[in-house]
This record gives C-alpha cells, structure tokens and sequence, in this order.
C-alpha cells in the first residue's frame, strides 16, 4: 500500500486544448486556472479551506502581463479558494508545469502543506505585441514604432530558433525527416483511435465561451488541433519553418490555449479525507544540458529519474514524452535505445500510446501536466504498473515524473 507519507493525485483535470486563434483566444490566462482550480475541487469534492497552495506553470508572461501577472494568486481568488492560499508563479518554458508538481511535492514532503494543488496554463492566441522597452526613453525621435512579437521564430535571443536546434540535433542522431513526418502521422492517428474509443474525455471538463449577449454561449469540450486523416504524403510537400532543416507544420504541434491541473496530497492526508488515490508520485526530476541539445533533454531527464528511483526501463509499462516537434521522442527514444534498434523500438511502442501534441496541440504552460495525468489514465485502464512522462524546455531544460498505480 504504501507509505502515508507518499505523494498522491487525488485529482486531475484540463481544459480540451484550442488552436491558435480559436474560440478560447480571449479567454485570459487567469480565468482558465480559475475553471482548472474549480474542475478540481468539484471533482475530488474536497473542501476549498483544505487547500493549502497552488504552484502554477505559465511560460507566456507576454500574456500574463496583460493582467499584472500574478495568476495563480489572481486564479484561486476567483475560484473561491481562501483568502490566505499560498500561491506561487513557476516559468521554467514547456516544463514549468511538472516543475509546478515538484513544487507541490516538496511542499508536501517538508509539510508545508497539506493539500496541494499543481497546474499550467497559457493562452498563446493572447500573448501581446509589443513595443521594445527603448522607446519609453527615446519618445521624440522620428520614425514609426515598430511592434515585436515573440512568438515569432520561437526561440531565445543570443540562441537558437528551436525548429533549427531540434531539426538539426535530430539529423545528427539519425533520424531524418521521412522519420519525423512518420511520426506525425502515428500521432494523428493514435489520438483519432483513443479519442473514438473514449479513452481522452476523462481528463476534459467542458468549459463555456460567451459569445455576446444575443448569441448561447459555445460549449468547448474537444481538442480543436487534431488533423485525422493526414498522410505521409501531404506531410512530405510541407515546407520547413524558420528555416528548419527538417521541422513543418505538419510534424510540429500547433501554439494553442489550455490548461492542466492535479491535487496532490499525502496518502496518510488523503486517507483521513477518505479520499482514494488515483496514483503515486515517486519523484519529480529536473535537469538541464547544452542549450542547442532540446530534443536530447527527455531522454536525460529519464536516465535521471530512473538513476534516483532504481527503477529500470523494462520497470516502466508507459512513456509520455512530450512532442515539441516529432524529433523529441524520435532522438530521446533512440538515445536511450543506446544502439540497440529493438531496444528502441520497444521503448517507442510504449510510449505516446495515445498520440502526442503533434494532434493534441501545445500551450506550453500546460503541457507537462496533461502528458502526466494522460500517463495516469493509461497506466489506470491497463490496470497499474509504472511510467515517465517527461517534457522538454526551452534551451535544454527538461522534467520527468515517475508516476506508480496500483493494480
């Protein structure tokens, strides 16, 4: 059973994820967690005073801005949690929701909380164009003002465009475009076979989009990104973008809007709610490595939390490793196939089982969570065992949970 001192989900939920520019672009990214915090609550019927804190991932604080920031405090105020929950705001890139959960796990551990709630959120369709911080200084020169928007080759200045690094790392570890496409077209259609076989409606709540006063309001409920039916074919006569080597729209994900989120709490605590876990989380890791080397990072993560957990490949029945671009599970995979091609194969035939972000889409804020709670759902439907899902970050930053269920 257990220890009463191990780290449980008692509870998970997410919005479906929208494209860039669909329904829920004006949705802010403090509203989103509201409805997160509140899905939550009304799922694990558990008391608002019993939440002790809420650690929030957002990478977009190009969004945030446009509300102060402080979303997570602004987030558990109007979804009615007490005045006095603690909250706290993480940006660690795509992971900085499983880093929200290993916030939430040391909180736990050291007893700093009781009940713990881990969340992403991000709305991309509302991140701001913007006007360079020179201008406020320099008002009387001449000349038009020129608007930047950062969303725009999608990497870090001083560094590289992430297409570029992932395309590039991913030709240098053998894996070629036709691979990447393949990819692609797995994930569209893993996802189209789970989603007719009802196996992603457990993680989504339905949410309402207003749309004025004369029209009902849209019930959002489904993924909007995924494309079923793609070829291999009409993958191949894609362009690259940002001058990727080997990235297209068809074998990346799509920017989009959502958000994720788990209660986390100890089994002793949850026991004395009477509440029954969903699963165990053996341990949150974090690691990061050369800048340009993004598509590597999954598959560090994993040596390190499989190293911190004695836990073995061959332990593990489930891998989420996120799908920034195709070439992160292609190059993590093989990597830690070590040379060996049926090591690899096997590795990959466990993992994103159900597609990955190439269909689902991914606001970068939440990504993390919903490829640990999906983990959770695959690992509950095939009746336990142990599995990884691990995410990348920008400039080679990377998370891997270690999540157990029971039999």
């Amino acid at each position: 059973m257990g220890s009463k001192n191990d780290v449980v989900v008692i509870g998970y939920a997410r919005t479906a994820f929208d494209k860039f520019g669909g329904v829920c672009k004006d949705l802010p990214s403090s509203q989103l967690g509201k409805l997160v915090i509140s899905e939550l609550v009304n799922r694990v019927k558990i008391a608002a005073a019993e939440i002790d804190d809420v650690n929030l991932g957002l990478c977009m604080f190009g969004e945030a801005v446009t509300q102060t920031d402080i979303i997570a405090r602004q987030a558990l105020l109007h979804a009615g949690l007490s005045d006095e929950t603690l909250s706290n705001n993480i940006d660690r890139a795509c992971c900085s929701s499983t880093t929200a959960l290993q916030q939430s796990m040391k909180n736990l551990k050291l007893g700093e909380a009781n009940v713990s709630i881990a969340m992403g959120v991000d709305n991309m369709s509302r991140v701001a164009l913007y006007v360079p911080p020179e201008y406020r200084w320099n008002g009387s020169r001449l000349g038009d003002v020129k608007l930047v928007d950062m969303l725009f080759n999608f990497g870090v200045p001083g560094f590289g465009v992430l297409a570029v690094d992932a395309g590039e790392v991913a030709l240098e570890n053998g894996v070629s475009r036709q691979e990447q496409d393949e990819w692609a077209v797995r994930s569209q259609d893993r996802y189209a076979q789970a989603d007719e076989k009802g196996f992603i409606k457990g993680e989504i709540f339905p949410i309402e989009i207003p749309q004025g006063k004369k029209n009902p309001p849209v019930i959002f409920e489904k993924d909007a990104n995924p494309r079923p039916g793609i070829t291999l074919e009409k993958l191949a006569q894609l362009p690259t973008i940002y001058n990727s080597p080997t990235m297209t729209a068809g074998n990346s994900p799509g920017l989009g809007t959502g958000a994720s989120g788990v209660i986390t709490t100890t089994r002793g605590k949850a026991d004395s709610l009477g509440i029954k876990p969903l699963a165990t989380i053996v341990d949150v890791v974090s690691i990061a490595t050369k800048p340009r080397d993004i598509a590597v990072a999954p598959a560090v993560a994993i040596k390190k939390a499989l190293c911190k957990t004695g836990l073995s490949l061959q332990d593990l029945s489930v891998i989420e490793i996120n799908e920034a671009f195709a070439a992160m599970p292609l190059v993590s995979t093989k990597i830690l196939g070590d040379g060996d091609k049926a090591l690899t194969n096997k590795i990959r035939e466990i993992s994103n089982v159900d597609g990955g972000a190439i269909a689902v889409g991914h606001p970068v804020g939440a990504s993390g969570l919903r490829i640990t709670m999906h983990a959770i759902e695959v690992l509950r439907r095939n009746g336990g065992g142990t599995g990884i899902a691990t995410i990348c970050g920008g400039l080679a930053q990377g998370d891997a949970v270690v999540i157990k269920v029971e039999g």
